[in-house]
């Protein structure tokens, strides 16, 4: 089992930033993309940004050159540092990851999620 533990949300104003992490612990030989998904109410989630265990990277048209993701494989551990922040950034931010633990098969995991709200 891998266990996917997300922090860094909060409350913060337009133009502001925040740092989310998200850390995987468990049972993982490798560690493959990561990514951030959000949902805000009403809505459907969204991919974010993804990045690869090559740290290749995609975004979201809506966040690029605003957020920037990245990973750090010695502490399991990706990143998504928010810059400039909307109002419309407001949801649900996600975790994911995909697991190979070492059996011949990769698993899907998901975090918890944690609340990004940008007050206008």
């Amino acid at each position: 089992q891998v266990q996917l533990v997300e922090s860094g949300g909060g409350l913060v104003q337009a133009g502001g930033s925040l740092r989310l992490s998200c850390t995987a612990s468990g049972t993982i030989f490798t560690l493959n993309a990561m990514g951030w998904y959000r949902q805000a109410p009403g809505k459907q989630r969204e991919l974010v940004a993804a990045i690869t265990n090559g740290d290749s990277t995609s975004y979201a048209d809506s966040v690029k050159g605003r957020f920037t993701i990245s990973r750090d494989n010695a502490k399991n551990t990706v990143y998504l540092q928010m810059n400039s922040l909307k109002p419309d950034d407001t949801a649900v931010y996600s975790c994911n990851a995909d697991v190979d633990p070492g059996v011949g098969r990769r698993y899907n995991y998901w975090g918890q999620g944690t609340q990004v709200t940008v007050s206008s």
